[in-house]
């Protein structure tokens, strides 16, 4: 009973981080706005940090895409479909480094988002007192939204972080149990 339940608990939290992953760099590459005299639009992309957090959501969402087959399979024949004796191995070194790669860029646009947010609170009433913006009230609001927006992509990748170290653990119980070539 616990050999089938490993597969199909790394099989759905998989899922749930490719569905975060995807989620997450939706929401973040709908991100921008223009300013309110419509010369200046901020994107994403704008942001070294965001697209570094996007970089990450597109690898997870890769990786994880990559492994779905193999793990349907695993999960339904208790069999691997590569078994050599690789997979475990791969399985555990590829999940640890994707993982990081996930828990990094939460920490990084979580990070940017809130300070960025603070800066820019204090940039736009100066900017305005000193006759650079002309409407106070909708540039703080587009400001705000913008940076809100990333950070809420942010919280939902740490949720596809916090499943993607799940896996990790889990695919670190299989490999114990199974034999690899290091050993």
């Amino acid at each position: 009973m616990a050999s089938k339940a490993i597969p199909c608990a790394v099989l759905v939290f998989r899922i749930f981080t490719l569905a975060a992953c995807v989620a997450s760099g939706l929401l973040l590459a709908l991100d921008n706005f223009t300013t309110a005299n419509g010369n200046q639009k901020l994107r994403f992309q704008d942001v070294v940090t965001f697209r570094y957090v996007f970089s990450a959501t597109a690898i997870g969402a890769a990786y994880n895409i990559l492994q779905l087959p193999f793990n349907i399979y695993y999960a339904s024949t208790q069999k691997r479909l590569i078994r050599n004796g690789c997979m475990p191995e791969f399985d555990f070194y590829a999940d640890k480094v994707v993982s990081s790669i996930l828990c990094s860029a939460v920490g990084a646009g979580f990070g940017a988002g809130f300070e960025l947010k603070k800066v820019i609170k204090v940039l736009i009433p100066l900017l305005a007192s000193l006759g650079v913006l002309d409407n106070l009230q909708e540039s703080q609001t587009k400001n705000d939204g913008f940076y809100e927006k990333a950070i809420i992509a942010t919280g939902i990748l740490l949720v596809g972080a916090v499943c993607m170290a799940v896996v990790s653990i889990l695919t670190s119980i299989t490999r114990t149990s199974n034999p690899g070539f290091f050993r």
